[in-house]
């Protein structure tokens, strides 16, 4: 087993996990790039099962689009109107640029803002941009649940292997 590949298998699928809570780091796409270093670490004991990798793959760009896409639909299940999701969709731009915090409250503020211009109903505004939070905080669990289950996979055939080796 190389452990030099191991060991940057792990620490890419830990830093993949900070980064599907922390924007500005592409979570998945670096856990991923762990679970491949970690494919080609040694002996076919390590080997991941090309099956494995392809619906690893699909699934990463689905949480990738899913990211952009569920804030909005969180907007529009909570009762927004279409100028909320246009909120919540320019907040989310915005919120781009300052990094986290912008990231959580920029679609909220955004869909709050545009329900408020369209419905001057602060109620039903702050109903929507809760919907747009919502959403944020799943697609985050989502892409975490993801890198998680590369990181846990990586590990428990370590484990398996190294007691393979002593045992």
């Amino acid at each position: 087993m190389d452990w030099l590949l191991v060991s940057i298998a792990i620490i890419c699928c830990i830093i993949g996990v900070i980064g599907s809570i922390i924007p500005g780091v592409p979570g998945t796409p670096v856990s991923y790039i762990g679970f491949l270093c970690f494919h080609f670490s040694g002996p076919d004991v390590n080997r991941i099962p090309i099956w494995m990798h392809i619906i690893f793959i699909l699934l990463i760009v689905a949480a990738l689009l899913l990211d952009y896409i569920i804030p909005i639909i969180g907007t529009k299940k909570f009762g927004g109107s279409k100028y909320g999701t246009w909120g919540s969709t320019l907040g989310l731009v915005v919120g781009l640029f300052f990094g986290l915090p912008g990231m959580i409250i920029g679609p909220f503020v955004g869909a709050f803002v545009f329900e408020l211009i369209y419905k001057k109903d602060t109620k039903q505004a702050f109903k929507s941009a809760l919907g747009s939070f919502v959403g944020f905080l799943l697609s985050t669990g989502i892409k975490t649940i993801l890198a998680l289950i590369m990181l846990g996979i990586i590990l428990i055939k370590t484990f398996t292997f190294v007691g393979y080796k002593i045992g």
